[in-house]
């Protein structure tokens, strides 16, 4: 069993990116317990993609609420409730887990809590015979604050169960599990449950499998049952073959009590180093402005688009692919102009790629170009993305993919050039914490411009305004050129 190590040092630190661990270790094989550290990701991961962004949250937007534009104002009203609740709460957990010792046992009462929540789901019928719109909303969303604190329970035990050498293979590979579990998940979805009764394929099903109803939208549904399946198999080698930290007898109260100074005392560290206490203002910005794009993206690509569940199931596919070809962009522009250039170029791009969405319709591209499908012929003849603005439409999201993913990764890199070698713990705890301070900021914006406006461009486009401002901040910071410079 490892022992602690600077990266455990302090507690709001256990919400780290999982990939920095590869900067400070070696290059250890990775053992059982890593292994089982990556799986519970791969099982955790999809309930993001299936339930959040491309699946469920379209359908209760367009078919239980009924109004695409207003359903997007209902979700992002309870996602502004959510990311309230994780910014009063989750700080603390971090600070204080720690001083507690042992992680296994809250993570598994988090995650059977979280099981027959995300389950729950599947009884969010159309006709409102089962949940309602707001039990359906305050289930979804109490899962997403479970969510929120199984990853910094889990994160936190990233080095007791790979040790420091072969942490970045653990986390690497756990975030491969959770992107293909996924892709996985969806194509299956689409395999069995989508594409049935609509090609005459010899390899797809001729209805769908296990007698599913797609007229009480079953399909879109059961992939609430899938969420929480993976989720539960995900968890099963963690808690079997993962080393836990040992118990310190700390009380609870105790350990909230010291955490929460440890964390203010983080605040004042980072205080005195002007580059990174900049830095991390502005990513606070426009961190949240790219989670709210990739959160809405669905809701948005159904009601402006006017997409079904198919053309979701292809559009998550093809983008959680595309997504992990961020990682390297990432990596090579943080090479070529250094991590502080390269975030400025994808935060730009990543605007870009917002607005021209903004100026997406069917019967409209960027803004300026009219579409007739009556007078065009399909461009092909699949059951998906007929016509030129629904691919338009989809090398928009390609692009959005690939550098908000690239943004995480330079984020990170950034970060190790602004702070001190021997304080990396402190500031990684802090940069942590920056990521889940404003979670509420992005909905807040995006309820407030969709009621404003009464349409969904409208709510999107308050996300320009996170990601502008994140950017203007960027230009206050000193450093993070390809060479990693002395500290004052």
């Amino acid at each position: 069993m490892t022992e602690p190590t600077v990266v455990e040092s302090h507690g709001p630190s256990a919400g780290l990116d999982p990939p920095l661990a590869a900067e400070l270790g070696g290059d250890g094989k990775l053992n059982r317990g890593g292994l089982s550290w990556a799986i519970f990701e791969g099982g955790r991961d999809p309930y993001v993609i299936l339930v959040t962004i491309y699946i469920f949250m379209p359908y209760v937007a367009a078919t239980m609420v009924g109004d695409p534009v207003q359903g997007q104002e209902v979700i992002s009203r309870w996602n502004q409730w959510g990311g309230w609740a994780v910014m009063a709460t989750a700080p603390f957990l971090g600070a204080s887990i720690d001083k507690l010792g042992g992680r296994k046992g809250l993570l598994g009462l988090i995650v059977g809590l979280m099981v027959p929540t995300i389950a729950a789901l599947w009884w969010a019928k159309p006709d409102g015979s089962g949940l309602s719109v707001p039990m359906t909303m305050l289930l979804a969303m109490t899962a997403t604050v479970l969510f929120a604190y199984s990853e910094i329970l889990h994160n936190s035990l990233l080095i007791r169960a790979a040790g420091m050498g072969a942490a970045h293979k653990a986390s690497g590979l756990a975030l491969s599990l959770g992107n293909l579990f996924s892709v996985l998940a969806l194509a299956f979805t689409a395999w069995a449950f989508a594409l049935p009764g609509k090609v005459t394929w010899s390899w797809v099903p001729s209805s769908p499998l296990f007698g599913l109803d797609p007229a009480t939208h079953e399909p879109e549904r059961v992939v609430a049952l899938m969420a929480a399946g993976l989720l539960l198999l995900g968890s099963v080698p963690l808690f079997l073959f993962t080393p836990d930290a040992p118990r310190t007898g700390i009380r609870p109260l105790k350990a909230v009590t010291d955490g929460a100074r440890d964390l203010f005392g983080m605040i004042r560290t980072i205080s005195h180093y002007r580059d990174a206490a900049v830095f991390v203002g502005a990513r606070m910005l426009f961190v949240d402005g790219m989670n709210g794009v990739l959160v809405y993206a669905g809701v948005f690509a159904v009601g402006v688009m006017k997409w079904g569940a198919l053309e979701m199931l292809a559009y998550g596919i093809l983008l959680s692919i595309f997504a992990v070809l961020g990682g390297f962009v990432g990596r090579w522009l943080d090479a070529g102009v250094g991590p502080r250039r390269a975030l400025q170029i994808e935060i730009f791009m990543s605007m870009l790629g917002l607005l021209a969405m903004l100026g997406m319709r069917p019967d409209l591209i960027l803004f300026f170009w009219s579409y007739d499908a009556v007078a065009h012929a399909p461009i092909w003849g699949g059951p998906v993305f007929q016509h030129l603005p629904d691919w338009i439409f989809v090398l928009v999201g390609f692009s959005n993919a690939i550098f908000i993913t690239a943004q995480y990764a330079s984020s990170r890199t950034l970060l190790t050039r602004l702070t001190p070698p021997d304080q990396t713990g402190t500031f990684f705890g802090v940069y942590a914490l920056s990521g889940v301070a404003t979670a509420w900021l992005a909905p807040t914006l995006v309820n407030q411009g969709t009621a404003l406006t009464g349409t969904q461009q409208g709510g999107f486009a308050m996300l320009l305004v996170l990601l502008a401002l994140g950017l203007a901040g960027l230009a206050f910071v000193r450093g993070g050129g390809r060479e990693r410079t002395p500290l004052a």
